[in-house]
């Protein structure tokens, strides 16, 4: 089940990369959030990683090419969709 995450391009990597500190913000976090999709937009897992962060609602850093803004987007659309 987690066996995709060995394939992961951000293993072995900072973490820091795809976490953002407390209270980050602006070109700062801009910058992180960028460099962390880059690492994702080059993953042979991106899909499978995109599909567990969305399936359990992870609420903190980019997973699978998104930040958490990115994916509260698409509960939003999704939660939308169900109420039409």
């Amino acid at each position: 089940m987690w066996e995709w995450q060995y394939e992961g391009a951000c293993r072995g990597k900072d973490s820091a990369i795809f976490f953002h500190p407390e209270g980050e913000r602006g070109p700062s976090r801009e910058a992180r959030d960028r460099a962390a999709k880059d690492i994702c937009a080059r993953c042979p897992v991106i899909r499978q990683c995109a599909a567990h962060a969305l399936a359990v609602r992870e609420p903190y850093g980019v997973w699978g090419g998104m930040t958490e803004e990115d994916r509260e987007a698409i509960y939003q659309r999704k939660d939308l969709h169900l109420v039409g």
